[in-house]
């Protein structure tokens, strides 16, 4: 008599996340079919249907497990607080140039927005445009208090994401081996993006009298 545990149902839903998630990586969200979702997974295709009535909602399931950002945005938020510049952009930089960073995520990103999919500006929203507003409005700070120069901080700060998606787009996407170690890279970047960022004369200026 076979006395292995049954999976819980719990389990079976992330096992069925875990596999869509992998196929919707590889394949896209219109050529993943639930048939291969559930053979993937080991179950039936109503097993499927029963946790997941539709593939749009197991995609938000996907969403809503992969993209948690809020711990970082808190980190960021006490270093903002403190005006530790550095320790800002090596959180931000740092949580996506890491070991063991789940690949299937910037592909799931870039799936949904080739395909028009009805939840990429979700996905996007979650993933990439929270730090463009967290990173803007504090760039926008530090330009006021004279720290940073004068430069526009949505730009400044899409450039810095930009500096992290396309070492992601060069390692995950196209394979490119990593000649440096990630906390060696993550550095370099910072260092780089800050030392143009930082004004020069001491990070003080006159300000304009009013009219």
């Amino acid at each position: 008599m076979d006395k292995r545990r049954r999976p819980s149902s719990q389990e079976r839903q992330a096992g069925l996340i875990a596999a869509a998630a992998s196929l919707f990586a590889a394949k896209g969200f219109n050529g993943t079919t639930t048939r291969e979702i559930a053979r993937a997974a080991g179950v039936s295709e109503a097993l499927v249907f029963k946790h997941f009535p539709t593939k749009r909602a197991l995609y938000a399931a996907i969403l809503a497990e992969k993209v948690s950002v809020d711990g970082l945005l808190g980190a960021v938020e006490e270093s903002a607080k403190k005006r530790d510049d550095h320790r800002v952009f090596m959180l931000i930089a740092g949580f996506r140039i890491r070991p063991g960073v789940d690949p299937t995520l910037l592909r799931l990103l870039l799936f949904s927005a080739l395909e028009g999919h009805e939840l990429s500006d979700i996905f996007f929203a979650k993933h990439h445009k929270v730090f463009y507003d967290h990173l803007a409005s504090y760039i926008q700070l530090r330009i006021k208090e004279g720290a940073f120069r004068d430069v526009d901080p949505l730009l400044a700060a899409r450039a810095f994401i930009g500096i992290v998606v396309h070492h992601r787009l060069l390692h995950e996407i196209f394979g490119v081996p990593m000649h440096r170690t990630h906390d060696e890279t993550v550095a370099t970047y910072v260092e780089l993006f800050l030392n143009g960022l930082i004004r020069q004369d001491g990070g003080h200026r006159r300000r304009r009298r009013p009219g």
